[in-house]
C-alpha cells in the first residue's frame, strides 16, 4: 500500500499563501480610495471653504442708461463669497428687475472676478405724464424719465401707455416695423385703439395706418404715394385698407 501521509505533506496549503498574495491588493485599493477621497476633499475646500477662489471684483459691461452702482447693488453679490457658491441665475433675475435692463448674463472669471453683462432696453418713443418725459422701449416698458425732452424720438400718444395696453403695443409695433427712410421722418405715432394707429410725419403729412397687420403692403403703398406725388402736397394718406387707397 502507498503511504498517503507523505502525499498529504507534499501538497502545499493554499489558505495562508492565498491570503498573503491578496493582502497587498487590498492595501492598494484602500490607499487609492483614501487618495481619491483626500483629493476630493481638498478640491471642495479650495472651492467652497478657502479664501483662494472668492469674489474679489465685480465688473459691469453693456450699461448706459442704468448706473453701474445700481446694477451692482441689484445683483447683491457679497465680496468674499466663494465663486462656486454663486447662484448666477438668481443674480441675473435680480438685475433684470431694473427697468433699464432687458436681459443680464452673469459670468465667472476665475479666480475672483464676476462679470455682469447687461443688454439694456432701447428707447423708441417718448410720452409725457405729470410734466415729465418718459422713454419707452418696443414693448412699452418705461426705461427712463426726465424733465427735458430727448431728441430724436417720436412722440407716443395713447390713453394709457404701458406694456399691457393694446393700443400702446399696436402703435409701437407699427413704429418699430417702419424702415429708416420712413421712421426717420416720423414725428408722432398715435393710437386710440389697437386697430386705429395714425402716423404724423415731420413734414405735416398724416398717415392713417389702421391695425398693425399687413405692414409690408402698407409700406409699399406709402412709398408709391410719395414717389407719385412729385412735390405735390398730399396731406392725408389712408392705407388702413390696402385694397382701397385714399389720399387728400
Amino acid at each position: 500500500m502507498t503511504d498517503t501521509r507523505a502525499d498529504r505533506r507534499a501538497v502545499p496549503e493554499e489558505g495562508p499563501a492565498g491570503e498573503g498574495r491578496g493582502r497587498p491588493n487590498r492595501w492598494k485599493a484602500v490607499f487609492v480610495t483614501l487618495l481619491v477621497v483626500g483629493a476630493l476633499g481638498l478640491v471642495t475646500w479650495v472651492l467652497l471653504g478657502s479664501r483662494l477662489l472668492v469674489v474679489r471684483h465685480v465688473e459691469v459691461s453693456g450699461a448706459g442708461l442704468a448706473p453701474r452702482d445700481r446694477i451692482v447693488a441689484a445683483a447683491g453679490i457679497d465680496l468674499g463669497t466663494p465663486m462656486a457658491r454663486l447662484r448666477t441665475g438668481a443674480i441675473g433675475e435680480r438685475v433684470e428687475r431694473l427697468r433699464e435692463v432687458e436681459s443680464a448674463k452673469i459670468e465667472r472669471n476665475w479666480p475672483g472676478t464676476v462679470r455682469i453683462v447687461v443688454r439694456e432696453r432701447v428707447p423708441v418713443a417718448v410720452f409725457t405724464r405729470d410734466g415729465r418725459y418718459h422713454l419707452v422701449d418696443r414693448h412699452g416698458v418705461t426705461v427712463a424719465d426726465g424733465e427735458s425732452r430727448p431728441s430724436g424720438l417720436p412722440t407716443l400718444t395713447v390713453a394709457s401707455p404701458g406694456p399691457s395696453d393694446r393700443a400702446t403695443r399696436a402703435a409701437l409695433a407699427v413704429l418699430c416695423g417702419l424702415p429708416e427712410r420712413l421712421g426717420g421722418r416720423l414725428a408722432e405715432v398715435e393710437a386710440t385703439g389697437p386697430e386705429t394707429v395714425t402716423l404724423h410725419m415731420k413734414d405735416g403729412q398724416t398717415v392713417v395706418w389702421g391695425a398693425a397687420e399687413r405692414a409690408r403692403e402698407k409700406i409699399r403703398l406709402l412709398d408709391a404715394v410719395r414717389r407719385t406725388a412729385a412735390g405735390r402736397a398730399v396731406r392725408t394718406v389712408d392705407i388702413s385698407s390696402p385694397e382701397v387707397l385714399k389720399t387728400k
